[in-house]
């Protein structure tokens, strides 16, 4: 898993304590104790597996001795019906699991799945798809490693990890030139600056101010080539704004290098998976 595993364990440890409280009272009542079953997690719809390893950390979490065998690897396209994993073990901690293991996994795939669509629309131009900071709160750091899995790029993660001045930045400091000019005043030598402009106008008065990035916002599209001719080559430029499936091909081939998309993580649809369980059996040499 290429995210950081004490942060997702501690995703998961709050997602359980949110659902599970003080014990799933339902299983408890209904389930004995010492009973073992096997549980097979399968997709109801076409789509991009993202988030194999975090649903096991969540059966894991609830007893150690749980098997949680993937049968896909992140990223990978799955076909409506497909086993996606199977889960082995204590069967009152793979139903308590259930829920939060398909939630992470549902909403993982369907960020990958939305991703992988609109990156797919721009495969062979130049353009990077780039998601934002219009995630789910608390879930950031699986958020945008499924947009990663799903062939997409990572804005920055925080407010901390890159200068991005947006309008609001500027009508304070009162200028673009002069937002730019303090912005990089306290940058390390290594971070750039980035710069949300909503015109032409903007764009140059960026450049000038020596911006290493401009965010096109909301611009239409023969703004957006002007804007290319204007700033291609000087700065990176980036689209923002009215980005969808039937927009993107036509914003990339305005030659821009990047295309945020926020509607890969805020508006992503759930990938339909599901987990049914078998037989339930008392644990061999178990004396009920």
């Amino acid at each position: 898993m290429s995210i950081e595993r004490s942060l997702v364990k501690e995703i998961i440890g709050r997602a359980l304590r949110e659902d599970v409280g003080t014990g799933d009272i339902t299983t408890a009542s209904i389930v004995s104790e010492n009973y073992v079953t096997i549980g097979f997690i399968r997709s109801k719809e076409p789509g991009v597996a993202a988030g194999l390893e975090v649903s096991g950390e969540v059966f894991k979490q609830l007893n150690s001795d749980i098997s949680f065998q993937p049968r896909v690897r992140d990223g990978d396209r799955v076909s409506a019906g497909q086993l996606l994993a199977r889960v082995e073990g204590d069967a009152r901690a793979i139903l308590t699991g259930e829920r939060v293991a398909l939630n992470f996994l549902q909403r993982m795939s369907g960020i990958a799945t939305c991703t992988a669509h609109l990156a797919g629309i721009i495969a062979g131009e130049k353009a990077k798809l780039t998601d934002t900071r219009k995630t789910t709160p608390g879930l950031r750091l699986l958020e945008k490693y499924a947009v990663r899995v799903g062939g997409g790029y990572n804005h920055r993660f925080g407010l901390y990890d890159a200068i991005l001045i947006k309008d609001n930045h500027i009508k304070v400091a009162g200028s673009i030139a002069e937002a730019v000019s303090r912005a990089k005043s306290r940058a390390p030598h290594i971070m750039g600056v980035e710069v949300e402009v909503e015109s032409l106008e903007g764009l140059e008065e960026a450049i000038r101010a020596g911006a290493d990035i401009v965010m096109l916002d909301n611009m239409d599209l023969e703004a957006i080539k002007k804007a290319v001719s204007i700033g291609g080559g000087r700065v990176l430029l980036e689209a923002s704004g009215q980005v969808h499936e039937g927009t993107i091909l036509s914003i990339a081939r305005t030659g821009v290098d990047l295309i945020s998309v926020g509607s890969v993580t805020h508006s992503a649809k759930s990938l339909d998976i599901s987990l049914d369980v078998g037989e339930m059996k008392p644990i061999a040499g178990v004396i009920l």
